[in-house]
C-alpha cells in the first residue's frame, strides 16, 4: 500500500547508519505531485483572498472593511490571511511579497543567465511581470481602487520602497559575484522603467498575451537610444 502521509516515507535508519539530510527533507516535504498540490492550494487561496477584499471593497469602502470580513468571505480564518498578506490593503492590491522565484534570483547572482547584464535584467523583470499576466482581472481591479482610495495608493509606493531595496540588495549581491560598474540605483531605476514601459504597451494592445511579451521591444527601444548617441 502507498504511503498517504509524510511520516510514513521516512524508514527507520539502519543500525550505525544515519539517513542522509536531502532524504529526510525529501520525505518530509513530501512527493513532487504532492508539493506541487500544496502550492496550487496556495495559489488557490491567496486568489480568494484577493477577489474578497476587492470585493468587498468595491460594494462597502476600504475603511468599512476589515480582516475578518475578507477572511470570512475567503472561507479562512484571520490567522491564515496573516500568512499571505500583511495587512488588508495588501489584499486588496494583491502585493507579492516575494517577488521574485528563488531559481531566478540564484541564476542573477551567479551572473547568468547570459552573462550581459541588460540581458540579465530583461529575465528578472519578466520575471516581475509574470503575476500580473496571470491575474489580469486582480490588476485591473487594483489600479482602480487605487484611484478611489488614497490609502491604498500609499500602501502601494511603500510595497514599490520595499521591492527597491531588494533589488538593490540583488544587484549588490551580483555585483559582490561578478563586478560591474553601473551603479546601483540606476539599475533599479531602469527595472522600473522596463516594468513601466512593457505594462503601457500591454494596455495599449488591449492586455492580449502577457506583459512580458512587451518587454523585448522596450529594452530594444533602450539600446536603440543609447546606440544613436554612440554612433554620433
Amino acid at each position: 500500500m502507498a504511503p498517504t502521509s509524510s511520516r510514513e516515507t521516512i524508514a527507520p535508519a539502519e543500525h550505525g547508519s544515519s539517513p542522509d539530510l536531502r532524504e529526510l527533507v525529501s520525505a518530509l516535504e513530501g512527493s513532487p505531485a504532492e508539493q506541487g498540490l500544496r502550492e496550487r492550494k496556495k495559489r488557490a487561496r491567496r486568489a480568494a483572498l484577493i477577489d474578497a477584499a476587492q470585493n468587498l471593497v468595491t460594494e462597502h469602502g476600504l475603511d468599512a472593511v476589515t480582516v475578518e470580513m475578507i477572511s470570512a468571505e475567503a472561507d479562512v480564518s484571520p490567522r491564515t490571511f496573516f500568512n499571505y498578506f500583511e495587512s488588508k490593503d495588501d489584499a486588496v492590491l494583491g502585493a507579492e511579497d516575494t517577488g521574485l522565484p528563488e531559481d531566478v534570483i540564484r541564476t542573477f547572482v551567479e551572473g547568468g543567465p547570459t552573462g550581459r547584464l541588460l540581458s540579465d535584467l530583461q529575465v528578472v523583470v519578466a520575471a516581475l511581470l509574470a503575476p500580473a499576466g496571470e491575474a489580469h482581472d486582480r490588476v485591473m481591479r487594483a489600479m482602480d481602487l487605487m484611484q478611489q482610495e488614497p490609502a491604498l495608493l500609499r500602501r502601494h509606493v511603500v510595497w514599490m520602497d520595499r521591492h527597491k531595496s531588494r533589488l538593490g540588495e540583488l544587484f549588490e549581491a551580483r555585483r559582490a559575484t561578478v563586478p560591474f560598474g553601473a551603479d546601483t540605483e540606476l539599475l533599479t531605476m531602469l527595472v522600473l522603467l522596463m516594468l513601466r514601459t512593457a505594462l503601457v504597451a500591454w494596455e495599449h494592445a488591449g492586455y492580449t498575451g502577457n506583459p512580458a511579451d512587451h518587454l523585448p521591444a522596450a529594452v530594444a527601444q533602450l539600446v536603440d537610444l543609447v546606440a544613436a548617441d554612440l554612433d554620433r
